[in-house]
This record gives C-alpha cells, sequence and structure tokens, in this order.
C-alpha cells in the first residue's frame, strides 16, 4: 500500500496541480493500493544553475547534506580532518547541492575543518561542472557568525546557515526571552552576515514543528526582508507527523510575506522514525532544499535518511511527486555510505533500506523463486543503480591465487570501492596473508580487510608485534611492539586480567596518553572456525578534546573510535584499540571558544 500523502489515483487531477496549491489533507484525494511493476532507473537530469534564492527548475531538489555536522554529533561519530575532508570529497562526487561541513565556532579544529573543505571540495569543478556550496552553522551571534564566514568565504560558493529558537518553550526555558528580543536578533544577525559579504545567508528557526504558527510567520518574513535566502524549517525533535510537517510547509509558503523570494529547505529528526515520511512530506507541499545525512546519523536517533530521500524520489518522484528529482548520482550511494560507517564507527544495521546488508536478500522460498524468474517481481531498486553487483552475478571467487586485478574488480562491482595506488596495495597484500590462512575469502572478509587498511586514522603508532600469553593457569601476559611515526620501536609487557586487558594495559604503557575505555565490541565477520573478527572500541582522552557542543552550546568531550579486523581475536583487537589512539592523538587538541552573549545556549536545528 503506497502512502497516503503521495497516492493521487484520479489520472484527472495531475499531481503538478495538487503540489502547487495550498496544502490541505481535504485537497488529497483518496489512496489505493497501487501495484510496482517497475525498477529504479539510472538516469541523471541537469541540475538547474546555482543562484541561492531561486531555483530555475521548479521540479529540481536541492541535497543539504550535514553528515559533516549533525552526522558527527552522535555519541563517538567524531572523525579527523582528513576523514572530513574524504567524506566531503565523496559527497562531492555524490553531487550533493550544499555540504554543512561544521560548526566552525565550536572548536579550532572544527574551524580549520571547514576552511579546509571549503578551499578543495569548494573549488573542484567536476566533469558536470557542478561545484557544491559549502556550509557552515552559527548560532545567532557575531562571534559564531564571524568564524562561519572565516570558514566558509574561501569557497566558490560559501553558505552562513544561523538559527535562532522560535518555540515556547524554548523561549521560555533554555532562551529566557520575549518573542520581541527573538525577532530582534533573528534580523539583526541575518543582517550581520549579509554585511559581512556573504549573499547566501540559511536562517532556521530552531523546533519549528512546536512553534507558534502566526510568530513563525513573523520570524521569517523578517529575516527574507533582512536578507535570507533559504529558510529551513526543522522538526527538531521529530514530533510531527507526515501530513502535519506537510502542512506546515504548505501553511509557511501560502502565509509568509517574501516567501516566493527564498527556498524552503527541511531538517527532520527522527525521533519517531519518520523523519524520511517528514522530508518527503515537506518536499511533496513546496520544500526545494532537503536536509539529511548520510545512514541517517545524527544526534539522538538520527536525521533523515540522504540514501533513503534520494531513492524515494528517484522512484516515485516522477509519477507521484509532481516530476521532483535530484543531481544525485546514486551509483555513489554505497561507497559513501561505507566511508561514513567505516570514519564514524557507526555500523549501518543489516535491515537499514537502500544500504544495509540485507536490502537485496532474499531467503524466503517463495521471493527467491520470484527473483529467479524475475528480479522486479521483488525488488523495486536494483542494486547496480547504487553502486553495487551481486557477487553470483559477477562470476569471481577469491583464494590465495587471485591476482591483483581479480581483487580490484571485486571491490569495485561487488562491494563499491573504488582503489588504486597505496590502498590497493595494502588491501592487496593484506589479504594475500589472510587467504593463506583461510581456503577461501567472502565479501564480508574482503570488506573487512579494506575497513581495516583503508579506513584507518593517519598513523601516529602502528603495530609492530604481539605475544600473549593466557588460561586457566596463571595470569595473562602480553608483549606488544609499537612502531612510532620516526620508525623507531617501543617494547613493553603488561599482565592483566585477560589477553586483551594485558596488551591494552602494555600499549598504554608505551603511548603515555590516558584514556577511559567506554566501549569494546567483538563479532564474527562470517561463519566457520576460520572466521575473521572485526573489533570496534570506543575511547575517550582525561580531559582533552574539549569542543563546544552545537546543541547545548555546553563543553562536551569528544570520544573516538576505532576498528580492526584479524583472524587473531586479540590482534584484531589490539588494531581497534590502536586505530582510536591514533585518531585521538592526530586529532588537534582546540581551544573552546565562549561567548558571553545571551543566546550563546542557543540549540542548534
Amino acid at each position: 500500500m503506497a502512502s497516503l500523502l503521495f497516492l493521487n489515483p484520479n489520472p484527472l487531477i495531475s499531481h503538478r496541480s495538487l503540489f502547487l496549491k495550498p496544502y490541505s489533507l481535504s485537497s488529497i484525494p483518496k489512496t489505493i493500493t497501487t501495484t510496482f511493476s517497475f525498477r529504479a532507473k539510472c538516469s541523471l537530469s541537469r541540475r538547474p544553475d546555482y543562484i541561492p534564492n531561486r531555483i530555475s527548475d521548479d521540479s529540481f531538489v536541492r541535497i543539504f547534506d550535514t553528515t559533516l555536522r549533525d552526522g558527527e554529533q552522535s555519541p563517538g561519530a567524531t572523525m579527523t580532518s582528513k576523514e572530513k575532508l574524504d567524506v566531503a570529497r565523496q559527497l562531492a562526487r555524490l553531487g550533493v547541492d550544499i555540504i554543512e561541513a561544521g560548526f566552525p565556532a565550536s572548536s579550532r579544529d572544527d574551524l580549520e575543518a571547514v576552511k579546509m573543505i571549503a578551499r578543495e571540495v569548494g573549488n573542484t569543478i567536476d566533469e558536470d561542472g557542478h561545484v557544491p556550496v559549502v556550509c557552515g552553522l552559527a548560532r545567532c551571534n557575531k562571534t559564531d557568525i564571524d568564524a562561519a564566514w572565516e570558514a566558509v568565504r574561501h569557497a566558490k560558493f560559501p553558505r552562513i546557515h544561523t538559527f535562532i529558537a522560535t518555540s515556547e518553550i524554548h523561549l521560555q526555558y533554555k532562551l529566557r526571552k520575549t518573542r520581541e528580543e527573538v525577532v530582534t536578533i533573528a534580523r539583526d544577525m541575518v543582517g550581520y552576515a549579509r554585511s559581512l559579504g556573504c549573499n547566501d545567508i540559511e536562517f532556521s528557526p530552531e523546533d519549528a514543528g512546536r512553534s507558534d504558527r502566526e510568530f513563525l510567520y513573523l520570524v521569517l518574513g523578517e529575516v527574507i526582508k533582512a536578507g535570507a535566502t533559504t529558510l529551513n524549517i526543522p522538526d527538531t525533535v521529530g514530533i510531527t507527523m507526515p501530513t502535519e510537517f506537510g502542512q506546515l510547509i504548505a501553511d509557511i509558503k501560502a502565509n509568509t510575506p517574501g516567501i516566493e523570494n527564498v527556498i524552503i529547505s527541511t531538517h527532520c529528526q527522527n525521533d519517531l522514525g519518520l523523519s524520511t515520511a517528514n522530508t518527503l512530506a515537506g518536499a511533496y507541499a513546496g520544500a526545494r532544499q532537503l536536509e539529511v545525512t548520510v545512514n541517517g546519523i545524527g544526534e539522538r536517533a538520527g536525521n533523515a535518511s540522504l540514501e533513503e530521500v534520494v531513492m524515494a524520489i528517484k522512484c516515485r518522484g516522477k509519477e507521484l511527486m509532481g516530476g521532483l528529482y535530484t543531481g544525485i548520482n546514486t551509483r555513489h550511494i554505497v561507497m559513501a555510505s561505507k566511508m561514513v560507517a567505516e570514519y564514524t564507527g557507526l555500523q549501518v544495521q543489516p535491515h537499514k533500506a537502500i544500504v544495509g546488508a540485507n536490502a537485496f536478500a532474499h531467503e524466503s522460498g517463495i521471493h527467491q523463486d520470484g527473483m529467479l524468474k524475475h528480479k522486479g517481481t521483488y525488488e523495486i531498486i536494483s542494486p547496480e543503480d547504487i553502486g553495487l553487483t551481486r557477487s553470483n552475478d559477477s562470476g569471481i571467487v577469491l583464494g590465495k591465487l587471485s591476482g591483483r586485478h581479480a581483487v580490484r574488480s571485486k571491490l569495485l562491482e561487488v562491494l563499491g570501492f573504488e582503489l588504486d595506488g597505496k590502498e590497493l596495495d595494502d588491501v592487496f597484500w593484506r589479504f594475500k596473508a589472510e587467504a593463506e590462512k583461510k581456503k577461501h575469502m567472502t565479501d564480508a572478509d574482503l570488506e573487512a580487510l579494506v575497513s581495516d587498511e583503508v579506513f584507518q586514522p593517519q598513523v601516529v603508532w602502528s603495530l609492530g608485534d604481539l605475544q600473549v600469553t593466557c588460561g586457566t593457569l596463571g595470569l595473562s601476559t602480553a608483549t606488544v611492539k609499537l612502531i612510532g611515526a620516526d620508525g623507531a620501536e617501543h617494547v613493553e609487557c603488561a599482565v592483566g586480567t585477560g589477553p586483551v586487558h594485558a596488551a591494552y594495559k602494555a600499549i598504554d604503557c608505551i603511548v603515555q596518553k590516558p584514556v577511559t575505555l567506554l566501549e569494546y565490541s567483538l563479532s564474527s565477520v562470517t561463519e566457520g572456525m576460520d572466521a575473521i573478527a572485526s573489533t570496534r572500541v570506543l575511547i575517550r582522552g582525561e580531559n582533552s578534546h574539549a569542543s563546544m557542543h552545537a546543541l547545548t552550546g555546553k563543553t562536551v568531550y569528544r570520544s573516538f573510535s576505532g576498528t580492526g579486523a584479524g583472524m587473531d581475536i586479540v590482534v584484531s583487537s589490539v588494531r581497534a584499540y590502536v586505530s582510536a589512539l591514533n585518531k585521538m592523538l592526530g586529532f588537534r587538541a582546540p581551544t573552546v571558544k565562549k561567548t558571553a552573549s545571551a543566546e550563546s545556549s542557543q540549540a542548534s536545528a
């Protein structure tokens, strides 16, 4: 059964006419059951030229990715500057229109990372002539806005995104300001951002979903007059229903003075599991910018998922959403998903739509029979559309005699990894070493090795050798040799309650950086006695790496994740711990910027 929000069973009523009229539940015809007999086609329409406050084609929807800002607010999702740059490059390949690269006022490191992305990714023209907008988040105060402008001004298309809360609960308990004061702050700070020379200003009324409508229209109208070019409407706490959020967008479109001169945007949190549905409802009602994150990561329950929103529009935008389309090259979705998962340490659940391990798996006998007869019987999306090839279609089976070309082909065609040069060499020789121990290397094995060799932070310490003894007859001991960045070898021995504990204590003696182990998990990549083990750890340094949280404005201490893989579970565990330490040590210790302004505690959208 298709969604109530998008079906138009009456062929005499065009979807475009429904879409352009003020949105109301009474204008939507009753739904009917629809049989899908198609699979998504991979075609890209031409992207309109970028103009901040308007889009020449009303059917085009801008994709605003906030993985590097809101996504990184997920606990343990801290990325180094290099990792952020890698993700930004992948987002540009994906065809994202706007990259929200960070919250520059939160720390010096975040400011420098955003500046680096603005200079490189924000000035790189792809083969289609596309250059993404690079955006920095700022609260409604001059200190934040100055930092954001300093960071993004080097991009070809820079944008400042500023916000202030507008709901009664936020005004009363958090901001402790009157409505009149909030209107003045919003108007003045948008005007201040324009005065710096930035002609692309996005404004968000935080907690718009719970704000009084008339007050919302007033605030939005004032910031439009002050120079805002995009109005982002956030469902900050994820409380609205799709029909409710769609009505909110339509009401703003119908009642805000000057709304025809700006782009309406959505930002939907996933607290009730409705972020994707709400985002699509907003697009249907008139929003032409959609804020999303790769894999749906973000604060609390996360955000609207880029892959879900984009593929929903790709599959149903033409038939049921007035011809809506995006500029996303969906064949880069898988690589973006894997990169974000590895760098943040936030693994994708198997049943996740579009990019989950089971998204194209069929175990039911009835389903398998249908798939063998015609894939369209149970798949509305082809895996090739998002950058995947079925392993049983590729014809490549890897073993210890496999060559570099076979490994590269398997990585690219089946797993979606495009590796060359040193990255390919590292994975290939690690593959050969593991293949000597295993008779058959599966896709999951190969993917674990890519994670362990490619998606790793800058090397500060690397594992040389490891020897452990353990059992029931005495204390567990571990001897660890680490190699420093200068090539010097360091050896330490320690005892512990088990081999992993002993090894970690030995590493701590070498590194001499006190940390707290917050999480440790170990899982088997495949079945069998010779399976490769995958380990993930989460650590936090003691009294170090402080930054300002975009949601609360308070100082927080970052945590760092690390992953490791190997047939020996202790070796896998040590690799993960060293990886997390490298990420922490490679992360520049920032200076927290504080502002005395009364609005310093404002939260992000």
